[in-house]
């Protein structure tokens, strides 16, 4: 069948983008059971501050997301009219968009966690130091930034209604991993899906846990490509430098801060550089290592000075 060229109409009609609406009810119902079962067994399930938080920064993310819808999807047209190519709207297609989608996904995911840019994209929803199912609302207001990892899915040809529908499956598909009322699944399940318990690695401090199994619905990217950690140790929560914070607007916009504030200390284009695509973790590191250094350094001379005065006293 020949490919028909579709107008903003033909997008807007056949918008599926809603669906997060309708699932909305049954994912607070969800919460609300999490944290009444989970309350007695995980002391550190659920902090108030912390919850309403990521609620905020949920409810923000689908208020911008409705205001930016027109405009994504003027995006993704313009580029499904642009290609030659053309998958026809069947049942298979919405299997292929899956497999093609999560794989675009994947590498989306890793490149956000290895690139202080695109990290900056991301690091809210990994700033909680608790892991409940309203993690899943943290959700950057800056994350459409992303949409260049998705054009390829658009450019081979898949049908825009086929792309949203598949789209959402996979971000609602996000919302369960996050608990720890789950431990693990069968076997085939865990070696073909992304589980509870590979995403509590995902979301780990710990040093072997650190960037590790960034797949969405399927977890064999990570086998295929090395970045597999089975959780094997007690996990800890949050990020390598902590925001100690409940601002939902500075725990959206902290980290952007931060590459603003060094770019405007770079010297040279190589600077540039690696500030906007450096490894977040190393910097943070060495952020926290200064701050270290400074504190000894603080508490020394704090001790020092005491005495540092008394000679002087004698002294004169």
């Amino acid at each position: 069948m020949q490919k028909r060229t579709l107008a903003l109409e033909d997008i807007t009609n056949l918008d599926f983008t809603t669906v997060i609406w309708f699932a909305a009810p049954i994912m607070f119902s969800f919460v609300l059971l999490e944290f009444l079962l989970g309350r007695k067994r995980y002391k550190n399930l659920y902090s108030g501050k912390d919850f309403f938080a990521s609620l905020s920064i949920g409810l923000g993310n689908l208020v911008l997301n409705g205001l930016m819808k027109v405009g994504m999807f003027m995006v993704f047209l313009f580029f499904y009219n642009l290609t030659p190519l053309h998958i026809p709207h069947t049942w298979w297609s919405y299997v292929l968009c899956l497999v093609v989608l999560d794989f675009c996904r994947y590498w989306a995911h890793r490149i956000a966690h290895e690139q202080r840019f695109w990290w900056s994209t991301h690091v809210v929803h990994h700033s909680s130091e608790h892991y409940n199912l309203s993690v899943s609302f943290r959700l950057s207001w800056t994350q459409n930034l992303k949409i260049i990892f998705f054009l390829p899915v658009i450019l081979m040809g898949f049908h825009p209604l086929v792309f949203f529908i598949v789209h959402q499956i996979e971000v609602l598909y996000q919302f369960w991993i996050h608990t720890e009322l789950i431990r693990k699944l069968p076997k085939p399940i865990e070696f073909i899906f992304t589980t509870p318990s590979h995403h509590r690695v995902h979301h780990s401090v710990n040093e072997r846990f650190i960037d590790k199994n960034y797949g969405s619905t399927f977890i064999f990217w990570d086998r295929i490509f090395g970045t597999f950690q089975p959780e094997d140790e007690k996990t800890r929560y949050g990020i390598t430098k902590p925001v100690n914070s409940y601002n939902p607007i500075y725990l959206v916009f902290h980290e952007w801060l931060e590459v603003f504030k060094d770019l405007g200390k770079a010297r040279s284009p190589k600077e540039v550089w690696n500030i906007l695509f450096g490894s977040p973790v190393d910097k943070h590191k060495e952020d926290i290592a200064k701050m270290k250094n400074k504190t000894k350094k603080d508490l020394k001379t704090s001790i020092l000075e005491p005495e540092y005065n008394q000679r002087m006293e004698k002294a004169s």
